[in-house]
């Protein structure tokens, strides 16, 4: 299978990351590329909307680490948002969702970031 990554800004120093089809170690450095341009911006938040990804595997969870991760030392975060429960049985059994911040819709997270630039 196969993967498609498109991105989009918010317009507020954000991004939405869109991530489509199977993420595992072919496809991979496809969304670590984009990964890499985007915290080349420097953002002040990265929405991953994993709505149309449809598998993930050890690279993919790696990928998102390391975007979380970067966007950490930006003081900055990661958000995620439309997780298919395959997906997020795949982040609950590594122990991640704790530690996640996901939203289920585009106005949850218009409102989240309504808040934050309020902040």
């Amino acid at each position: 299978m196969s993967l498609t990554v498109t991105h989009e800004s918010l317009g507020t120093g954000g991004y939405v990351l869109s991530p489509e089809g199977s993420l595992d170690s072919n496809t991979a450095p496809i969304l670590e590329e984009r990964v890499d341009f985007l915290l080349q911006q420097a953002p002040t938040v990265l929405v991953l909307d994993l709505a149309r990804l449809h598998y993930i595997s050890s690279a993919g969870i790696r990928v998102i680490l390391k975007a979380k991760s970067g966007m950490k030392k930006l003081g900055s975060k990661v958000v995620f948002m439309n997780l298919q429960p395959q997906i997020e049985k795949v982040f609950s059994i590594i122990n991640a969702i704790p530690s996640m911040t996901i939203f289920s819709s585009v106005e949850e997270l218009d409102d989240y970031l309504d808040a934050m630039q309020r902040s």
